[in-house]
């Protein structure tokens, strides 16, 4: 008898163990996340609901301390700081990290996604663990794929209904050479110029135009010195949650599942909360006055057009094989649309 009540205990305080959520292993951690974003950017949202996830799953033993507008250093600097282990996780646009994983420059390729639908499928899908792979060999580890979203054109021109309609419009770009290419390649007059010295450019006419989402254009008020906004979707642009991978080799297997599920259920709140900003933000502007029109699917298709030169010139930087796996993954999305609609 004693000898079976014995096995019996052995066997339920087995079934507890393997049953009981308790069994998962977290320690206390506090992950500092350097932003460059403001703290009322969507960001905030994201890592907000993360941190509910995170409460959740580790019994509130996982904490986030983001810090925000940049006070840990820009996003380059803060990205270097995860590879060398002294910074546990940054939220960052993809474009400052082209010098670390060259792939990335991808997502600056003009006029590639057609809808944030079609982004998230391939972000969230085989190509975005793609990329993943080559950001671990750098020391990063992605998490997940947040939003920055489509960039459009604002000017005091004219409307852009065409590529023509940029001749000769002097466009501030960001310093990167391939959103260079794009606006030189459309007939514009590219100029590289520090963010915080746009809104008084615009304002006395030393350059015409400006490419940035809705929500950029109205809490930098740049619609308050422009006449037009035109959505040309050229340019999406995702935010990584990328983590230190000599950080994140050291935790638990419970514990880095936990952070990428809730990095993932994060990005779903923060790309929601940043799609109705930007709905929210165009409808402020237009009610401001400015002017806005769409620019129709054959248009942009022949913009597209005109882009290709773009990628062919910048195929080997990029990688032709990053290149060519991404067009065919959208590609098959949108044959795969095409059959359901029919």
């Amino acid at each position: 008898m004693k000898t079976k009540a014995i096995k019996a205990a052995l066997l339920l305080g087995t079934m507890v163990a393997v049953a009981s959520p308790a069994a998962a292993e977290f320690h206390e951690r506090t992950i500092r996340i350097s932003n460059g974003v403001a703290e009322n950017h969507p960001v905030h949202n994201g890592v907000d609901a993360m941190q509910q996830c995170l409460d959740e799953k580790t019994g509130g033993k996982m904490k986030l301390q983001a810090y925000w507008s940049g006070s840990l250093g820009g996003d380059l600097q803060a990205t270097q700081a995860l590879r060398s282990g002294t910074l546990d996780a940054v939220v960052t646009s993809s474009s400052p990290l082209v010098g670390i994983e060259p792939a990335l420059g991808v997502f600056d390729l003009p006029f590639l996604f057609q809808t944030n639908e079609e982004a998230y499928a391939v972000m969230d899908g085989d190509f975005g663990k793609f990329l993943d792979d080559k950001l671990a060999d750098k020391g990063l580890v992605n998490l997940a794929y947040w939003e920055n979203g489509f960039r459009n054109v604002s000017n005091s021109v004219r409307p852009i209904t065409k590529w023509e309609d940029l001749k000769g419009i002097k466009i501030r770009v960001m310093q990167n050479n391939i959103f260079l290419d794009t606006f030189d390649n459309l007939g514009a007059n590219a100029t590289p110029m520090a963010f915080g010295e746009v809104f008084s450019a615009l304002e006395t006419g030393a350059i015409d135009a400006q490419e940035n989402p809705y929500v950029t254009i109205d809490t930098s008020k740049f619609y308050e010195v422009q006449k037009y906004i035109s959505e040309t979707k050229h340019a999406y642009t995702p935010f990584l949650f990328l983590f230190s991978k000599p950080i994140f080799d050291t935790f638990d297997a419970d514990e880095q599942d936990a952070l990428r599920t809730c990095a993932v259920k994060g990005g779903s709140v923060e790309r929601n909360v940043i799609q109705d900003l930007n709905k929210q933000s165009l409808e402020k502007m237009e009610k401001a006055g400015i002017k806005f029109n769409k620019v129709s699917p054959e248009e942009l298709a022949r913009m597209r057009e005109k882009s290709q030169v773009v990628y062919d010139k910048h195929r080997d930087e990029i990688g032709g094989d990053v290149i060519d796996r991404v067009q065919k993954t959208i590609d098959g999305l949108r044959s795969d649309q095409s059959a359901n609609s029919n």
